[in-house]
């Protein structure tokens, strides 16, 4: 059904909002204040005309933005643009009674991003290598990516034959890409290894010229190991593991953190991944890390013991969400960061929030999990410092955040 509608408003995920007697409709692509003619399905709708353009409307740098799912906001002026994102850190803080100033987004440039995940099908016409369509299995192949590193767009009619060296199934293959410093790193989801399917993988990565291709965790072939620096530290990422989207908003968060943590003599980093902030932090501060993902803390260990100048660290294998560090575990740290996935650190935050551990620093990538996160931390007694929302996922509905606390020492 057809319909003219008059958007107020964005939601969370990018969608603009029109009030109807019905309720709100959602309609992708779209800015508060304009007038456009949607098919309208329930309460959401597909955009069919602009009648009346927003003067915040610009064109999208990418020709495949609205079909693609990947971006929802390239239609949108910086300026604006900039201050939604910042929004979504404010809202999600106030509707958790967090009444906080929040500083202005840091802002991530185009052709930065050193990771994506693929999505790739083959069908009657071919090998179609590109991102899934929004709220849908559709694969859209795509030729370009404007956040993307020129070295992975430079790479996809490699990155395609590869995948169509897979037999076609049901299932969906998933290629995470990673550019490190050594090359591309590709680990492949979706699909079972044979020897046929290992020897041509290996021979065509060879000619190729990747760094490592791994499928469903089991290396193939890694000619060189793939290699990110964390503060001037080499480590070898393990397959498929995590790192931040960019390396500039890596820097920016290190950064913050480092400076909060300054002076502390020992530190606890929690959901530390392969060392993203311990290993900054091991430069001044013995570190203890703990993680859950036994790969990434292997590369963690690795590194800092083949590191120089680094003060002792420690590491633990540990599910902190089922099993978080006590109040009275935490009490031998002076400095603590925590960096969870989108769910939060609840149980972890109850427990930091218990102890007298006078600097934290959060780092979320779900503004939602961190207001929660950060109340229950204000509830324990600290005083929240700062918040400052970073653009790392650029043109989306993600914003990437680092809250800064304080809790003064209770006097005896």
């Amino acid at each position: 059904m057809s319909a003219r509608l008059t958007i107020d408003h964005l939601g969370a995920q990018g969608d603009g909002v029109a009030r109807t007697d019905d309720g709100p409709v959602y309609v992708p692509h779209t800015l508060p204040g304009e007038v456009v003619n949607a098919a309208q399905r329930g309460n959401r709708a597909d955009l069919i005309a602009v009648l009346e353009p927003s003067p915040l409307r610009v064109e999208p740098p990418c020709r495949h933005f609205g079909a693609c799912g990947g971006c929802a906001l390239q239609h949108m002026a910086s300026v604006a643009y900039n201050g939604w994102k910042r929004d979504l850190a404010v809202h999600a803080l106030r509707s958790r009674g967090v009444d906080t100033p929040v500083a202005d987004v840091v802002r991530c440039a185009p052709h930065t991003r050193r990771r994506a995940v693929f999505a790739a099908r083959k069908t009657e016409r071919g090998l179609l290598l590109g991102y899934h369509a929004a709220m849908s299995h559709t694969v859209v192949p795509v030729e370009e990516c404007p956040i993307l590193l020129p070295a992975v767009v430079g790479r996809l009619d490699d990155i395609r034959n590869l995948a169509a060296l897979f037999e076609p199934t049901k299932q969906t293959l998933r290629l995470a890409v990673t550019a490190s410093e050594s090359g591309l790193d590709i680990h492949i989801a979706g699909a079972k290894l044979n020897e046929k399917l290992r020897i041509a993988i290996s021979r065509f990565a060879g000619e190729a010229g990747f760094a490592r291709v791994s499928v469903g965790g089991e290396i193939v072939l890694e000619p060189r190991k793939p290699v990110v620096s964390f503060g001037g530290v080499p480590v070898e990422l393990p397959p498929g593991g995590f790192l931040q989207a960019t390396a500039e908003a890596e820097s920016t968060m290190a950064e913050l953190v480092t400076g909060h943590l300054a002076g502390a003599k020992r530190i606890a980093d929690l959901f530390s991944g392969a060392g993203t902030f311990a290993l900054r932090l091991a430069n001044k501060s013995e570190v203890h890390a703990a993680e859950s993902d036994a790969a990434s803390l292997a590369a963690l260990d690795r590194a800092a013991r083949h590191a120089s100048g680094l003060r002792k660290v420690t590491s633990e294998r540990r599910d902190l969400d089922r099993r978080p560090l006590t109040a009275k575990e935490l009490s031998r740290f002076d400095g603590l960061v925590f960096d969870p996935p989108r769910a939060g650190a609840e149980e972890q935050a109850k427990q930091i929030g218990r102890s007298d551990i006078p600097r934290v620093a959060a780092v979320s990538c779900n503004p939602v999990t961190l207001a929660r996160d950060l109340s229950i931390l204000i509830k324990g007694g600290y005083r929240l410092v700062s918040v400052t929302p970073i653009d790392q996922f650029l043109w989306s509905p993600h914003v990437e955040a680092v809250a800064l606390l304080e809790k003064p020492k209770r006097r005896r």
